[in-house]
């Protein structure tokens, strides 16, 4: 299957990965297809059936599965060894009749190293088993650039964010954090110049996920299954635990905190930070960042809704179990439904003037339907004016962002992180289908962090014995094995206790305490420099281990 994929996704027919996919679907439900030398030897006429296509359509096909084992028996028996070309690239060049080079970027979807199912590809990418062992742990230091930090930080805090996503696409959705920083960066310091790829519109439209504060570009693996067994693959204690929280499935709930005993409030209206901590009903509502401005502070909430009653509904019970929603200022709403014939929406002022036509403005911009917003406002005695609008909108998106992660535009679909600035090198054009999107692949994000976590070396004249590259890498590996031990820990102290908005929000904090310290400016581009593991620990929610 998978060579007949390469073959109807290259060369000068190469057509989109679902057409092809459908295509191959039609032959197996005809029973035509155990290889490619089965349907070289069909019959014209069998194949257009089969196909369900006209005769041109079938005979590029049968010419093209000719073709591809005339180039394979010729590169089998020709015996060199230099200048080896795959049987996909000789086949390029056989149906290349314009002359051009064949130096052509594969397709996004290329399968040539990706195994046959969903399981042997996750384990394949298999990780180092996190260390459970909290001496070592403290004991150890890596001697690391920052860029794979922030991978190996973004793929653990997934776990507990997107517990619903495979390794491979936490692995590729860290590539795509890791990209977007890395481009943000070297524009900074003037390493690069220009608009980037999302700046100028590569993957609009796309539905995107936040992840260490940046939101990312995604493509969702419709039908992608897969299923970790019991006992086996790294973490799986901690992804059965991620997985069913405070005894709420991660398919209906976004949000299962609570209450800190602290109960510290990031604003400086009464309640905010009680607001932010109490737990969310089952109806999963998502809850912006706080902004305060001259002492008013303001929140948003959205959840999905299917019927003005709903909206209703939601609103209601939001307000009754939480009281310092009650005694806010303003609890300003709007949603929009899809109705029998067209769309159903309203808004509601509550005392703020103009607020409600204000953030159904906001869904009606975004054509969002489904959805119930509520903007909570406490007064803080000081007029905003026209400054109320834009903190409105900032907490709305916010908290509009935020229901990218569970039932809706992406829901519990496996995901890949779309590789934007391969689309616009590649000039390709996003289409709905899917077709000439280049995705982050988890194989290299993987064999970036197995060499990414040295020791660092040993003062000069300190006497330690060179070692061979086999034995580095294996410390390599087991210093990433610490590094996962060690961020487990982190993340699973706070699971629970705070939203995964939160923890992602923190996450990033985070990294910036423990990331290597390096020059600034293009000095530092790529430096290296040393990361305390005891230093990672430290993070850990102080009831957690304060007391050990």
């Amino acid at each position: 299957m998978q060579d007949l994929l390469r073959l109807l996704t290259t060369g000068r027919n190469k057509m989109p990965m679902l057409a092809a996919m459908g295509r191959v679907k039609a032959l197996q439900s005809a029973n035509l297809h155990n290889s490619i030398a089965d349907i070289a030897a069909i019959d014209l006429p069998t194949l257009s059936t089969a196909i369900s296509s006209d005769e041109k359509t079938a005979k590029a096909l049968l010419v093209a599965c000719k073709s591809h084992l005339k180039s394979s028996s010729s590169s089998s028996g020709s015996g060199t060894t230099g200048n080896k070309r795959s049987a996909s690239d000789t086949l390029l060049s056989l149906t290349n009749t314009s002359g051009l080079s064949n130096k052509r970027s594969k397709s996004a979807y290329e399968l040539s190293h990706e195994p046959q199912t969903p399981a042997e590809l996750e384990a394949s990418l298999a990780l180092p088993q996190p260390s459970a062992d909290e001496e070592a742990i403290e004991k150890c230091v890596v001697y690391t650039n920052r860029a794979p930090l922030v991978l190996v930080f973004a793929e653990r805090l997934l776990r507990y964010t997107m517990p619903e996503q495979p390794l491979s696409g936490r692995l590729s959705l860290a590539q795509a954090v890791v990209s977007a920083n890395s481009r943000s960066k070297a524009v900074s310091i003037g390493i690069e110049k220009g608009k980037g790829a999302e700046e100028e519109g590569w993957g609009a439209g796309q539905p995107k996920v936040r992840i260490l504060g940046r939101e990312v570009s995604v493509l969702k693996r419709s039908g992608y299954e897969w299923k970790e067994e019991e006992g086996e693959g790294e973490g799986q204690e901690g992804l059965s635990a991620v997985g069913d929280v405070g005894g709420q499935s991660t398919a209906t709930s976004e949000l299962t905190l609570k209450e800190e005993d602290s109960g510290a409030g990031d604003g400086d209206g009464d309640g905010v930070g009680e607001s932010q901590a109490l737990a969310a009903t089952s109806s999963a509502w998502t809850v912006s960042s706080p902004i305060t401005v001259k002492q008013s502070t303001f929140i948003a909430r959205s959840t999905t809704i299917t019927s003005p009653s709903d909206a209703t509904s939601a609103l209601q019970t939001l307000l009754a179990q939480n009281k310092d929603l009650r005694e806010a200022s303003h609890n300003i709403s709007a949603w929009r439904v899809q109705g029998s014939h067209g769309i159903l929406e309203s808004s509601n002022d509550d005392g703020e003037s103009g607020g409600g036509r204000h953030i159904l403005g906001l869904l009606q911009a975004d054509n969002v339907v489904g959805v119930l917003l509520v903007v909570t406002r406490w007064y803080g005695g000081v007029m905003l004016g026209t400054d109320r609008w834009r903190i409105m909108s900032m907490v709305s998106r916010d908290a509009l962002s935020q229901r990218l992660r569970i039932a809706g535009t992406v829901g519990q679909d496996a995901l890949w992180g779309l590789d934007l600035e391969g689309m616009k090198k590649a000039n390709s054009v996003v289409a709905g289908s899917g077709s000439g999107m280049p995705i982050h692949r988890p194989e290299g994000a993987r064999a970036y962090i197995l060499k990414a976590f040295a020791s660092p070396e040993p003062p000069v004249g300190g006497g330690k014995k060179r070692i061979s590259g086999a034995a580095l890498d294996r410390e390599r590996e087991a210093n990433l094995g610490l590094l996962l031990g060690a961020l487990d820990m982190v993340f699973k102290s706070w699971e629970g206790h705070v939203s995964r908005e939160e923890l992602d929000r923190k996450a990033w904090a985070w990294y910036v305490q423990v990331r290597p310290d390096v020059a600034g400016g293009v000095a530092g581009w790529g430096g290296k420099g040393e990361v305390k593991l005891s230093d990672i620990l430290k993070l850990r929610r102080a009831s957690e281990w304060v007391s050990e």
